[in-house]
């Protein structure tokens, strides 16, 4: 019931984007970032922008809704680990010249390398960049995996979400978490 630009900002809300943000990463004013957000609350019959976060929806069309899952959750190996970096170019020379791990593509001021089959993910910050890298959990089933660990009493930040569609139309879903001393973990699911 969504249209695809709807969609897309509400993507982003659940991804923690304000509303500036948005509007800069997609190229549109922060009242059409808005008017979008406002329009999807009440088609969803939310109330408040932050109930988009733990929003569970999964657009129609997604290779998420035909996936079927395994009865109990397993974490896979680690699929992506995140890096903040100061300087997204200086960090990509870095990287694929210097380290010359295989550059699989970057978007924006995020980068991403291949290093054995665990990807890392470069993302140029303004903030310090001593934080504490991401962990993220392969699942074969993300929205199953969401529902054991929260049984198991794990809190969330968001609802599982769709982060990126590739060319070759596999899509990326990912919901964050934290561990007992606050450092950021997340589960990944490529459908």
């Amino acid at each position: 019931m969504l249209t695809p630009a709807e969609w897309r900002v509400v993507d982003m809300v659940r991804h923690g984007l304000s509303n500036r943000q948005i509007a800069q990463r997609r190229g549109i004013s922060v009242d059409a970032v808005k008017f979008h957000v406002a329009n999807a609350l009440q088609k969803l019959g939310l109330a408040r922008r932050a109930e988009l976060r733990t929003w569970r929806g999964v657009p129609f069309d997604s290779a998420l809704r035909k996936q079927g899952g395994p009865d109990m959750v397993q974490l896979g190996e680690i699929g992506q680990i995140a890096r903040p970096c100061s300087d997204i170019g200086r960090a990509v020379e870095f990287y694929r010249d210097v380290l010359r791990l295989p550059h699989l593509y970057t978007f924006g001021d995020l980068a991403f390398f291949d290093c054995g089959g665990t990807r890392l993910f470069l993302s140029a910050n303004d903030g310090p960049v001593g934080e504490p890298s991401c962990l993220y959990f392969r699942v074969a089933d993300i929205q199953a995996a969401y529902d054991e660990l929260r049984e198991r009493g794990v809190r969330f930040e968001n609802a599982p979400h769709l982060i990126h569609t590739h060319d070759n139309g596999v899509e990326e879903w990912m919901v964050f978490f934290t561990d007992p001393d606050g450092h950021p973990l997340a589960l990944m699911a490529q459908v």
